[in-house]
């Protein structure tokens, strides 16, 4: 099973490639594979570099949340 992971979006390098961060740890993500346009300050769930979709602001806190505990309960 693969997992999809969420980080923000902290500079754009070019229309298909942005700087993503992931809880600290920074990234380029290729955006090539969204529905739609992604821009700076956007959340994108990651999987193997690739942006898989934009989660919609209201579902940030909610989805943070969740990988959180995922995260937690992973390592204990």
């Amino acid at each position: 099973m693969c997992l999809g992971v969420p980080g923000q979006i902290v500079e754009m390098k070019s229309p298909r490639e942005a700087l993503v961060d992931f809880w600290g740890v920074r990234k380029c993500v290729r955006l090539d594979n969204l529905a739609e346009n992604a821009v700076q300050g956007d959340f994108v769930i990651d999987h193997g570099g690739w942006a898989v979709r934009v989660i919609p602001p209201r579902d940030v806190a909610d989805t943070l949340a969740l990988y959180e505990m995922l995260l937690g309960e992973a390592g204990e």
